[in-house]
């Protein structure tokens, strides 16, 4: 199964050839247009997909595509309130559960030293979707250890720790065997979408412990092919798990 997660920065109408040149069969695709708006492309490809998508703004929202067979539903428990953290059910040769994250940790009027952002609440919200065998969380968290502050509920480590109690870890982190806070890859290339700007890794995919020794494959790509040319200030990643 190949998972990708990647923020395309809106308008994928224009990028979804780029998105399908990574062969995925699950995707999460954070800022994007809700699917009706990619049908015309997608009839044009010929291929078959099926989708959920969470948001207010038709330009602008959280989407999950399956392919290959795979079939999605949104979990029934799903709490609109959070926004841009859906529950959805994936059903195919491998089914789990996956928690899409596009987190808007300081959106809404959120204080962020006095409450927690709409991803943590949502780790415990959604605990017992959470803790199913096969689940996995992926999206972009927009967030990173390099910003905690002492006593801040949203802080990274946080969500991490939450995470890790439900048996999900960081597939970059472990395959390349960095520290959170430590990654030398970036995800994100902020503000003019340079190289030598300003860069973070705040993009994730957590997949349940006992898949680590089924990882294939654990790619970020690459900023000449995602951000240099345009596509977004975002970088995907891609992550083959053998089934």
């Amino acid at each position: 199964m190949r998972f990708v997660s990647w923020n395309c920065s809106m308008a994928l109408h224009k990028k979804f050839e780029a998105l399908m040149s990574l062969e995925p069969d699950i995707a999460v695709v954070c800022e994007c247009a809700e699917p009706d708006r990619l049908r015309k492309k997608i009839d044009a490809i010929g291929i078959d997909v099926d989708s959920v998508w969470v948001g207010a703004n038709p330009n602008k929202g959280l989407a999950v595509f399956a392919f290959n067979g795979y079939r999605l539903r949104l979990a029934t428990d799903y709490d609109d309130s959070l926004h841009f953290v859906a529950p959805v059910r994936v059903d195919g040769p491998q089914p789990f559960n996956l928690l899409a994250v596009w987190a808007q940790n300081a959106s809404a009027g959120i204080r962020r030293k006095a409450e927690p952002g709409p991803l943590r609440i949502a780790l415990d919200r959604y605990r017992d979707f959470l803790t199913c065998p096969c689940t996995l969380a992926a999206g972009d968290f927009n967030n990173n250890i390099l910003w905690d502050k002492p006593g801040w509920p949203m802080n990274h480590a946080e969500a991490v720790a939450v995470l890790d109690g439900y048996g999900l870890v960081s597939a970059y982190h472990e395959s390349r065997r960095e520290s959170q806070g430590g990654e030398r890859t970036p995800t994100h290339y902020w503000r003019d979408r340079k190289k030598d700007g300003p860069t973070y890794h705040i993009d994730y995919v957590f997949l349940p412990r006992a898949w680590l020794s089924r990882v294939r494959e654990m790619n970020v790509g690459t900023f000449e092919e995602w951000c240099g040319s345009g596509l977004s200030d975002h970088v995907p990643l891609l992550v083959d798990v053998s089934l």
